[in-house]
């Protein structure tokens, strides 16, 4: 058995595959509609919530989980005699951070001897993902809590994740940018590409197509991983063989020692929209 529990939320887009494979657990954000009260990626798959996004978009909203069901979940994993790792969405995107704050000093409180670590991923989607897998592939080989936090780090400074949108003009919803713009770039047909840094979502690049988005998608990735190997996660809101089609184009231009495709967690494709396709990634100095 592991000696850390690795934890993290369902912004994570992680494939069931490897939550099972290595015991992540794996905290649901909530997804309010028409009031009702959903668990992503529990009582709804993100294709399911997507439906409910294009039905009524207003109707639509979102939330982390509560302190104490963090503390609960720490308190499961502590009793078993284990330190917590959690791993959180960036805390410039959402609560989370704060809230498994929160809920660590509380059980820390109610017992004394229990470790747990709560690192700010400064990321999200597969990006986020992507440290996760470290920590726990870390956690599986037997590592304690301090090496398992350092096997997260270095991924956490090296991940980066592209995203090519479709529009832009469902961007409003974050309060970031105003409506009207976004209004009027939808109008002007206007394709971000986006890209996460200090934990803020930024528009890398604008395009007039999304192919000629995806083009300068790969262009960047090519000059950041050169020849070196590298592990890949192909996302996409809602268009699998898009996503399917970019994965083999991947494959094949690239040294591949991990590749797998994820569809990104309506948490998040509530702000980008459907058809959105992108990349995370990073490379390994030892590898």
């Amino acid at each position: 058995m592991s000696k850390v529990a690795i934890v993290t939320d369902s912004v994570a887009c992680l494939p069931i595959e490897q939550v099972l494979k290595f015991g992540i657990r794996v905290l649901p954000i909530k997804i309010f509609f028409e009031d009702k009260i959903y668990l992503d990626g529990v009582d709804l798959s993100p294709s399911e919530a997507y439906q409910l996004l294009a039905r009524a978009p207003d109707r639509f909203s979102t939330s982390p989980s509560s302190p104490s069901e963090y503390a609960n979940l720490f308190h499961e994993l502590v009793t078993d005699k284990h330190d917590v790792f959690c791993l959180t969405i960036s805390s410039k995107l959402s609560t989370a951070f704060n809230v498994a704050t929160i809920a660590a000093e509380q059980v820390r409180h109610e017992s004394p001897q229990c470790t747990i670590e709560i690192m700010d991923s400064q990321n999200a989607t597969a990006s986020q993902g992507f440290i996760a897998l470290a920590a726990a592939q870390s956690a599986a080989e037997g590592n304690e809590l301090n090496a398992v936090t350092k096997a997260a780090n270095i991924v956490k400074d090296r991940v980066q994740f592209l995203l090519a949108l479709e529009t832009i003009r469902h961007a409003y919803r974050t309060g970031r940018i105003p409506k009207i713009a976004t209004q009027m770039g939808s109008i002007l047909g206007v394709k971000p590409l986006l890209s996460i840094s200090n934990g803020v979502v930024r528009v890398r690049s604008i395009a007039r197509t999304k192919q000629s988005g995806l083009k300068k998608l790969i262009e960047i990735m090519k000059r950041k991983v050169d020849k070196k190997p590298v592990h890949v996660a192909i996302m996409h809101t809602a268009i699998p063989d898009e996503a399917e089609k970019l994965k083999k184009y991947i494959a094949n231009e690239f040294y591949c020692i991990e590749l797998f495709l994820t569809e990104v967690s309506p948490i998040i494709g509530y702000s980008i929209g459907p058809e959105a396709l992108g990349v995370a990634f990073y490379t390994l100095p030892s590898e």
